[in-house]
């Protein structure tokens, strides 16, 4: 399957966790995309960082296993070290057997401080999950946008500043966009509807660009 076809399936799911969005997945994805590229015109790799960011909810589809939307979407979170306050729900975190645990419930828990987030141990979800189709099937696409990707749902990091000591440089220099994307992320929704045959033929030349034909899933 091709990356807009990924696209056309999230038509059929609304994520439950999203207390803004009650449009099918394929209009925020297009909101999005649209939206980074009237501000970044010529940064074309950003725009269809938008288009995609969200297509590892696909894990939904009964195609690909039928996952709860608790098993996909909402907040992601580093594991093995403390659950911080900001992370949504964080109350809940005290039924977690890992709340206290010695090992873990230190500042840095299992990890190095300045370890970097690629080896931070972090909560499943649709983040992960395209990140790591991304990269089996040899995604083009600069650093910049496969971490966006990968972090786009860790609000903790890019809306509170939490975990920061487990940042190394690379993370750092790659903070600045996350944040810059999180803005259309949250902000671009809209009940203004995108014209999908109009746009369709400019993202399918940035899928064509980046990505294989078909892709592994």
């Amino acid at each position: 399957m091709g990356v807009w076809e990924c696209c056309e399936l999230l038509n059929e799911f609304v994520d439950e966790s999203d207390p803004d969005l009650d449009e099918p997945q394929i209009e925020h994805l297009l909101q999005t995309a649209e939206a980074i590229r009237r501000d970044y015109p010529n940064e074309d790799w950003f725009h269809l960082t938008g288009l995609i960011h969200d297509l590892g909810k696909v894990l939904l589809h009964p195609n690909f296993g039928g996952e709860p939307q608790w098993a996909v979407v909402g907040d992601t979170f580093p594991l093995g070290c403390p659950f911080d306050s900001a992370i949504v729900h964080s109350e809940f975190f005290k039924e977690n057997l890992d709340f206290n645990n010695s090992k873990y419930n230190v500042k840095n828990g299992m990890y190095e401080e300045g370890c970097g987030l690629d080896k931070v141990m972090m909560s499943w979800g649709h983040d992960e999950y395209m990140y790591q189709v991304m990269k089996l099937n040899k995604c083009t696409l600069p650093p910049q946008a496969l971490f966006i990707i990968r972090y786009h749902s860790f609000y903790a990091l890019h809306r509170a500043d939490a975990y920061t000591q487990l940042l190394d440089d690379f993370d750092r220099g790659m903070l600045p966009w996350l944040k810059r994307f999180n803005q259309y992320d949250l902000y671009s929704k809209s009940k203004t509807r995108i014209n999908v045959e109009e746009v369709k033929p400019y993202y399918l030349s940035l899928i064509d660009k980046y990505f294989p034909k078909t892709l592994c899933w």
